[in-house]
């Protein structure tokens, strides 16, 4: 199930796509907490600079028997690894497909 708002591309070895995964329209989160830490000035523009707190995660279902949940990098980070039925499309070098203008086109792997 694709708890992300997008459509998931896999890429085959010979750059094909190989699967789309849809999303469900159920998007898992994590909330988080801001805190202004202090301010830059940029071109006579006050500019805030923030500290993010990541807190719990939201919208993520209860495991289920055969399925497996694809979410964002930042939604299995904080998960820390807790769920083996959570998964993230792997956007480092080594899977990351991109166009000429450097878009994300699809993935290779996922990563937990």
């Amino acid at each position: 199930m694709n708890l992300t708002p997008h459509e998931l591309m896999l890429i085959g070895g010979g750059e094909q796509i190989i699967g789309r995964i849809i999303p469900t329209g159920q998007v898992a989160r994590v909330k988080t907490l801001t805190t202004e830490v202090g301010q830059v000035v940029v071109d006579g523009h006050t500019v805030p600079i923030v500290a993010t707190t990541y807190r719990e995660v939201e919208n993520l279902p209860g495991v289920q028997d055969d399925t497996i949940y694809v979410v964002s990098v930042l939604v299995a980070q904080a998960l820390g690894g807790q769920r083996s039925d959570v998964v993230a499309p792997d956007i480092g070098p080594q899977s990351v497909v991109r166009d000429a203008y450097g878009h994300i086109i699809g993935v290779h792997r996922f990563t937990r």
